[in-house]
């Protein structure tokens, strides 16, 4: 991947100095090109587009804040309530991430949406415990978890 940076990077270098050139935009410009011809280049050079972990990365961000506003939206609910009408709750949330680096991002992301916190992980790092400040439906929980955060994680390290 960061042979494929660099060498993106020469061809907007290139660019520049074939249009005599060297604003910003003309790099960005060729940036795009170089882009271009390493999307049709992967083919033969039989390497693995390094531009698709980008736009997962960035898929994971959004994802992230998107997140994050919903659930300050929900804890804002319940903290503005009249009633307190909260059921709290330790789940246990199995994941099949495989290095500790995935899983201690995966465990991060979890903590630092508002309502709740990873406490703890298995022996072998395949299941965390999240404490949640309202889990009507602990199964519910577990599949949004592997479905946002889990899945989108799984894109970028693949």
């Amino acid at each position: 991947m960061a042979f494929q940076i660099l060498l993106n990077i020469g061809l907007a270098i290139i660019w520049m100095l074939l249009r005599n050139d060297f604003s910003p935009i003309e790099f960005f410009i060729g940036y795009v090109i170089g882009i271009a011809l390493l999307y049709v280049l992967r083919r033969f050079l039989h390497f693995d587009f390094y531009f698709r972990r980008v736009i997962a990365i960035v898929k994971l961000i959004l994802l992230f804040l998107w997140e994050l506003i919903l659930a300050n939206i929900d804890v804002a609910k319940i903290v503005l309530s009249p009633k307190l009408n909260v059921e709290p709750g330790i789940i246990a949330v199995p994941t099949v991430l495989k290095t500790e680096w995935e899983v201690t991002l995966l465990a991060s992301l979890i903590s630092l949406t508002p309502g709740t916190l990873s406490m703890y992980f298995s022996e072998d790092g395949k299941t965390i415990y999240v404490h949640s400040i309202h889990v009507p439906d602990k199964e519910a929980m577990i599949k949004q978890i592997h479905e946002t955060f889990e899945r989108a994680i799984m894109e970028v390290t693949e």
